[in-house]
């Protein structure tokens, strides 16, 4: 389960990267001979068997997501949280009755309430986020023998050292989707959320400095409607280019065509899915050293890591000196979606093994 008030897969105007994940994780699982069950709101689409408990999404495109996210009578009554726990409860309920050796869940808030209730029920998380100091006093309250977790960079770990982790599973990709390309133009490429902690600034200053063009894609949401009209849209011209919120198999088309793709992330992102989207299509990364950069990027092989904008300027010039095929590479051997269905395939088995410990009469194996 994802979350049971978004459509699956996710509205196309919409970035929700968890949901794309369970999605590629499930439908992997079920290529590999495993039974799925995928918990998501009536009309969901995924190529496994689905349960939608009758439950209608609540927003189907950014715009009602939006009017749902500034709704203050929905928030103080928590319609959220009740959408998400009244299908975690059932996916409780049925594994408790045995139709299931495992429950997956890729926003823990959903489960945390029931999973104690449930003891003979292994659980897994997937923490997609940061773990800030406030959630992890909420995972450690609600703690039991029976709840694992995956995290997607071993960086994501250092805020939280001590939750019971089965396995650090890196995102992965669809290599066909973000196909290989042994040339490029000459315009460098930022990707991702039109926000500070991003780097878009960065960015724009590492084009001018560099004297190459910049192409900007991701979405402006509202609460950065600010920062886009000072810090970016002043710069915006014939070096500068903005084209809005794009889906996945579009970007594509310019992940191949670019000279390099700029991460100037600047807070600790627990992955970036964008840097092995590139990487997939032969263009190289140029990142700030930040959060999962070190393990995803290969430095001076797949791109260059760097701890400023001058210094990632000095590195545009370096890129054309590196091998695009090794960036395609070093995707297939360690980002692809069966790489990471393998992964967790592994994690679900290492959480069963645990579980035996505490109910090894019920137990089970994968």
């Amino acid at each position: 389960m994802a979350r049971a008030y978004l459509p699956v897969p996710r509205p196309s105007d919409m970035t929700h990267a968890p949901m794309d994940l369970a999605v590629a994780i499930a439908e992997g699982m079920a290529r590999s001979g495993h039974n799925i069950t995928f918990y998501a709101p009536t009309g969901a689409r995924v190529r496994t068997a689905t349960e939608n408990l009758d439950l209608p999404p609540l927003a189907h495109d950014i715009a009602e997501f939006g009017e749902l996210m500034a709704s203050e009578a929905k928030h103080s009554h928590n319609i959220l949280g009740l959408w998400d726990q009244y299908m975690a409860r059932e996916m409780f309920e049925r594994a408790q009755a045995g139709e299931y050796d495992l429950l997956h869940f890729h926003h823990p808030e959903a489960a945390l309430p029931f999973a104690s209730l449930y003891p003979d029920v292994p659980v897994i998380y997937t923490v997609h986020d940061p773990i800030e100091a406030w959630f992890l006093e909420a995972l450690k309250r609600y703690q039991s023998p029976n709840q694992f977790f995956v995290s997607i960079s071993d960086n994501q770990r250092l805020t939280a050292p001590d939750l019971p982790y089965v396995a650090t599973v890196y995102n992965g990709i669809d290599p066909n989707l973000f196909s290989y390309s042994d040339t490029a133009d000459d315009f460098l490429l930022f990707t991702g959320r039109i926000t500070p902690e991003k780097g878009v600034r960065e960015a724009i200053e590492v084009a001018k400095t560099s004297g190459h063009r910049l192409i900007i894609i991701g979405p402006v949401y509202d609460d950065q409607k600010g920062y886009f009209d000072t810090e970016i849209k002043p710069h915006l011209g014939e070096q500068i280019t903005y084209l809005g919120l794009m889906e996945r198999a579009k970007i594509a088309g310019y992940y191949q065509r670019a000279k390099a793709l700029l991460f100037p992330v600047k807070w600790e992102e627990p992955f970036g899915l964008t840097m092995i989207e590139a990487m997939s299509c032969g263009t190289p990364v140029i990142a700030f050293r930040r959060g999962s950069v070190p393990e995803v990027v290969d430095h001076g092989r797949t791109g260059f890591i760097v701890d400023t904008a001058t210094e990632m300027a000095a590195a545009v010039k370096q890129v054309d000196g590196l091998s695009r095929r090794d960036a395609r590479n070093h995707v297939q051997q360690r980002f692809s979606n069966d790489h990471m269905v393998q992964g967790y395939l592994a994690a679900f088995g290492e959480a069963l093994e645990r579980a035996k410990t505490h109910y090894p009469a019920t137990a089970k194996t994968v």
